[in-house]
């Protein structure tokens, strides 16, 4: 497999810290037209070796980075399933938490329209509590329906 021009681009980026052991110095645009071929050689050599020590870091970054992973030994085929599973699981959470959201944001619709509707008749409340409202049923039903189970508190409502 081989890397694309941005790919290319980024490790050498990454790798121009100016810190080359060969005493060349390491430029992106270094010609090595000049160079002789140990001086080539020496070269190409440091430019692996800064590639390597960059996805040697990524990894152990990415290792640290991962909960199920953190402060342990692991291969990199190890560091890329977990780092998998984990995003799988943040993308569910964050779909679940969606889900939630929207949940509450009708129930707080549904409230917000017992507000009104208590205000409006200028009643003390208790001919919504008879159950005989639509909106009690309407309550009702929608609470029937929702999926409490990942939610610690549950909307407080008044239906009979």
């Amino acid at each position: 497999m081989s890397m694309s021009d941005d790919d290319r681009d980024i490790d050498i980026e990454s790798d121009d810290d100016g810190d080359s052991d060969n005493g060349l110095g390491s430029s992106r645009h270094t010609s090595t037209a000049n160079f002789t071929p140990a001086e080539k050689r020496a070269h190409h050599n440091a430019l692996e070796r800064r590639r390597r020590d960059h996805i040697k870091e990524s990894f152990s970054n990415l290792r640290e980075a991962v909960p199920t992973l953190k402060g342990e030994k692991a291969s990199r085929a190890q560091i890329l399933k977990k780092t998998t599973e984990c995003i799988q699981t943040l993308r569910r959470k964050i779909t679940e938490s969606k889900k939630d959201i929207e949940e509450i944001k009708e129930q707080n619709r549904i409230l917000d329209e017992q507000i009104r509707r208590l205000e409006g008749n200028g009643s003390n409340g208790s001919d919504f509590l008879s159950g005989d409202d639509d909106l009690s049923n309407d309550v009702e039903d929608i609470l029937e329906q929702s999926d409490f189970s990942r939610r610690s508190k549950k909307m407080k409502t008044f239906h009979a």
